[in-house]
């Protein structure tokens, strides 16, 4: 349900404060949303260094082995704990750093935590460029996570303070467009080293610093949010951010007043954001801070982007089709985000993300469905290219669907929901979901791929179809409704308006003692 609002002091009517898209604007939500890169490019480069044959040769060559078997389970050829924790090591230690960062940034900031995040990144690419055994991949992806946990946490949050309410979705889905385009990078990166005997795959890993860098140049550039700058108290700077961002002709005032005034109420309680999230009426919240991530991963969509290369493998492509599958399905994975931006906040959020479930689950369904009569249940058949070419082109269309609705509101959704009080705490938490739950299905996509066969495509389409249910039912639309207002669409919900009342209407709240001190 899209939500007007209660009106701001000073007769302006919520989210109209005469401010445009400036060029202020664009430059530092971009600047913001290149955090993206480094996700993106880690989850493109995981699955391509891990199909290498140098790669494997160094670091786990009873695959290697498999691999060059006469027969084999087509299913079971990658099944490794050990190299699939490689890849989900990361995610154990982004899971802590998002929680971390839920403290740390209201102390010091968005900005800062971004900047930590790239720092972290950059180390983590070096050490597992130089890695000599696994204890030193381990190592550097567990770095990698560091950064990652930070710079997710902070960075939907900052795009969602400072882009304007009509125009929201469309900046923070910005996130995943860098998302897309450090994934897009990374499989390039990959069919280029491939063909680089010995020391291709430290060329794919070590080039991680390039998006880490463009973070840390970003996070240099650009100042903190109003709403960030409120939260400890420098007034002025946060007036001056916000008509930095807004332009001349903006009520910069009038908007400040009521980021301030949702400041002030947070403050009239100091009891911690995490024990509060926890209270009835943030109920909705937490459901979404937990559902949204979780349900994100339950599509499936992280594996396949992980091991792309390996699943076009198994569906009989060889190691250079298998790659360039992979990047071609980063491109589709690009323009349909690009399609989102551009319709997000015109049919708002419901309408991408059924759409969406819908196709993704056809797809799913197909692709089990011929992957199970090519291959059979014991995977020594081998697949028809016309199949093979079809297995492709279906994920491709998945990875469409998922990219101008899952992908892009998973960030878009948790970064506008929270009140101010919990709003860092509830990305936190957010982002550990999403992290902890990548953990689990990264370390175990192999061995269910081995298990389950094709089935393991139909278990990831029931799931979206729970998912599709969830968000027909229990996620109201938030198009265009300013963050300090975002009440009122919880309030109005069927369900939701049980936990959660109106605000008291601005004429009746008292001028917020942050702007008058």
């Amino acid at each position: 349900m899209a939500g007007g609002g209660f009106p701001v002091a000073g007769g302006a009517p919520p989210g109209d404060y005469g401010g445009g898209i400036t060029f202020s604007v664009v430059v530092t939500c971009l600047m913001a949303a290149s955090g993206g890169l480094i996700f993106g490019y880690d989850i493109g480069i995981s699955g391509g260094v891990t199909a290498m044959e140098s790669f494997l040769a160094a670091f786990f060559p009873g695959v290697l082995r498999r691999m060059a078997a006469a027969r084999r389970d087509e299913y079971c050829v990658y099944d490794s704990h050990v190299l699939t924790a490689f890849t989900s090591s990361l995610y154990l230690a982004g899971l802590a750093a998002s929680l971390a960062a839920g403290r740390v940034t209201r102390a010091v900031g968005r900005q800062a935590v971004m900047l930590a995040g790239g720092a972290l990144f950059f180390a983590g690419a070096a050490v597992n460029a130089a890695a000599v055994n696994i204890a030193m991949l381990i190592v550097g992806r567990m770095l990698l996570g560091f950064g990652i946990g930070f710079t997710n946490q902070a960075a939907p949050v900052y795009l969602a303070e400072t882009a304007p309410a009509k125009w929201r979705g469309a900046f923070t889905t910005g996130f995943q467009l860098f998302l897309g385009i450090g994934n897009l990078t990374a499989n390039l990166t990959n069919y280029g080293a491939a063909r680089i005997p010995r020391w291709g795959w430290r060329l794919s890993l070590g080039l991680a610093a390039a998006p880490a860098s463009v973070i840390l140049v970003g996070a240099l550039l650009i100042s903190d949010t109003p709403s960030s700058l409120l939260v400890r108290g420098r007034v002025e700077q946060a007036r001056a951010a916000l008509r930095r961002v807004r332009g001349a002709k903006a009520d910069v005032d009038a908007e400040l007043e009521g980021v301030a005034r949702a400041v002030e109420a947070a403050r009239a309680n100091e009891e911690g954001a995490y024990r509060r999230i926890l209270w009835r009426q943030h109920r909705p919240h937490l459901v979404m801070a937990v559902a949204v991530p979780l349900l994100q991963q339950l599509t499936g969509v992280i594996v396949i982007a992980f091991f792309s290369p390996v699943l076009f493998q198994t569906a009989g492509f060889g190691s250079n089709a298998s790659l360039m599958g992979a990047v071609i399905l980063g491109a589709v994975n690009l323009g349909s985000t690009l399609v989102s931006i551009a319709t997000v906040d015109r049919y708002g959020r419901r309408v991408l993300f059924l759409t969406g479930g819908l196709v993704m689950i056809a797809c799913q369904v197909a692709v089990a469905w011929i992957m199970g009569s090519q291959i059979g249940r014991d995977g020594e058949s081998a697949m028809a290219r016309r199949y093979s070419v079809a297995v492709l082109a279906l994920t491709c269309v998945f990875s469409a669907a998922f990219g101008w609705s899952w992908g892009p509101l998973t960030w878009v959704i948790p970064g506008e929901i929270f009140p101010v009080e919990i709003r860092s705490a509830g990305q936190g938490i957010s982002v550990a979901v999403n992290l902890g739950a990548t953990f689990v299905l990264t370390q175990t996509f192999l061995a269910m791929l081995c298990s389950f066969k094709y089935a393991t495509f139909l278990y990831y389409a029931a799931w979206v179809a729970v998912m599709t249910a969830f968000v027909w039912a229990f996620l109201p639309e938030t198009k265009g409704v300013p963050l300090e207002a975002m009440g009122a669409v919880w309030a109005r919900h069927w369900y939701w308006r049980r936990f959660v009342q109106p605000p008291p209407a601005a004429k009746d709240a008292m001028l917020p003692e942050v702007l008058v001190n």
